[in-house]
């Protein structure tokens, strides 16, 4: 069996806006598509779910859903929609809107059982309530295991969060990591949130006036400064995949291990061994051509420079380094790569904090 692959191929146009994009997606893990509102990337995914007129051509791991004009209509795509609102039955409890979907899938098509997604969202003591005694947090928790108890080739998830305040995120964010460590359904997410896509995604989509403009794995595509959008983001970082090696109980902290070298972050309660996702903003890392030992920063790691690049103002640039085999973004001043006198194969030494490395 060949590689599982998501083509979607999409063109499409109303009004001023127009859309053209051709994807080659992983079939498998999280896919955020990601830029600002209006980029396209709702209509890409209405597209794909075939609820948007479209000139291309989509398949799913082996299986075409339209080749021109020959496409399966919206009922007959195996997939699940998550929208921004959670839409759940009024009249049926929670048991009863996820039983909705489940029990209309024959058995030897199910690829969820209840009791698991039941778990993964953690519904268990909501099954017989109403969604009208909800917390906005709780209904999109039900929203989404209700989609996934359709048992869907692929889930397709439009801002699941952006209707929420800041405390249901928090809430519900937990629930959507626990999905994206256990679910083997491939998952299209749709974010303005920069956050989101570092916590989630696994592959990213840079979505820009109807176009993609960049995609890729997420760690390498983050650390692109040859893309205006990263250049220009005040938000701009890496997001690293390093393993949990050693506890400092006593100061509460964590060495992680990456292909390159080690970081000390604050524990987040990890195990010996556990994989752990650390994002870093580029505005937290400085440089410096000398190894500096009384310092209050603990990682102070020896790198190169690789590129360089203006940001969003003149006084701004942008310097990406790789530590090893790992690239990380810093946020300077122009005066600061002059004074150090900064070009892509100067060896400098990298300080970043602990307490601003976000597990």
């Amino acid at each position: 069996m060949g590689a599982l692959v998501i083509r979607a191929g999409c063109r499409t146009r109303f009004g001023d806006f127009s859309l053209d994009v051709d994807l080659t997606l992983p079939g498998q893990g999280v896919t955020a598509l990601f830029g600002r509102s209006g980029s396209g990337k709702t209509t890409l995914l209405r597209c794909i779910a075939g609820l948007q007129e479209n000139d291309g051509a989509i398949h799913v791991n082996g299986a075409i859903w339209q080749e021109g004009r020959r496409r399966l209509p919206v009922h007959k795509r195996p997939l699940a929609y998550v929208f921004q609102e959670a839409s759940l039955f009024p009249h049926l409890s929670v048991r009863g809107n996820l039983e909705y979907g489940f029990k209309r899938v024959p058995p030897a098509r199910r690829r969820v059982a209840f009791d698991d997604a039941v778990a993964w969202l953690g519904v268990e003591r909501l099954l017989e309530r109403r969604p009208d005694g909800l917390s906005g947090g709780e209904r999109q928790r039900v929203a989404i295991a209700r989609a996934l108890l359709t048992s869907p080739e692929l889930l397709l998830m439009d801002e699941p969060l952006s209707a929420l305040d800041h405390p249901s995120r928090g809430e519900i964010m937990p629930y959507l990591e626990r999905l994206h460590d256990t679910l083997s359904i491939p998952v299209l997410y749709v974010t303005h949130s920069p956050d989101e896509v570092a916590r989630l995604a696994d592959h990213v989509v840079l979505m820009e006036g109807g176009r993609a403009i960049a995609a890729g794995p997420l760690t390498e595509t983050l650390a692109r400064i040859d893309l205006p959008m990263i250049r220009q983001d005040e938000d701009a970082g890496v997001v690293i995949e390093a393993t949990a090696v050693e506890h400092d109980a006593d100061w509460h902290l964590v060495r992680a291990e990456f292909p390159g070298g080690c970081l000390w972050t604050r524990d987040p309660g990890s195990r010996i061994g556990q994989k752990l996702r650390l994002r870093i903003m580029a505005r937290d890392l400085s440089l410096a051509l000398e190894h500096h030992g009384d310092t209050s920063i603990l990682n102070v790691l020896p790198a190169v420079v690789t590129q360089l690049a203006d940001g969003n103002h003149p006084a701004v640039r942008l310097v990406r380094v790789e530590i090893g085999e790992t690239p990380f973004l810093a946020r300077l001043t122009s005066r600061s790569v002059a004074a150090l006198d900064l070009k892509p194969g100067k060896e400098v030494w990298v300080q970043i904090k602990s307490v601003a490395i976000v597990d």
